[in-house]
């Protein structure tokens, strides 16, 4: 065998990379659904202010931990239809998938921490304050 030829045969022996070592489980895929889904809002609500029926959608600061949360996005998506913003509609798609994977395949990995509502209107912004580094 040729010097050359052994990373080649190395390479091909090793396999392809994996592209993510763990699959999602259904806590994860919830998680980063809502996270998504809150994104989406902040960005709808600041690119669309003008619009009012975006003004008048329910609030949408998911927690999946607070049991609160399946009454919000039921809310979300019995909102009135809203027409002339089709990412409303991707928004209300989005929510009743979540809603689906919580209420159905997930119901059993759900642990909620919470039952606090009015945190779901206005959430508590958590601040991290770094230390001053003095010299």
């Amino acid at each position: 065998m040729t010097p050359q030829l052994l990373p080649l045969l190395l390479l091909l022996l090793a396999g392809p990379p994996a592209a993510q070592p763990v699959p999602p489980t259904c806590y994860s895929r919830m998680l980063a659904l809502s996270r998504e889904i809150t994104a989406d809002f902040q960005s709808l609500q600041a690119t669309e202010p003008s619009e009012l029926c975006v003004r008048y959608l329910p609030r949408l600061y998911l927690d999946i931990h607070n049991y609160c949360v399946l009454a919000k996005l039921r809310d979300f998506v019995a909102s009135p239809q809203c027409w002339k913003v089709a990412q409303v509609d991707a928004l209300k798609d989005k929510v009743r998938k979540l809603y689906t994977i919580m209420n159905s395949f997930c119901r059993r990995d759900l642990v909620f921490l919470s039952d606090d509502c009015n945190a779901l209107e206005y959430p508590i912004l958590v601040t991290t304050v770094l230390p001053d580094h003095q010299s």
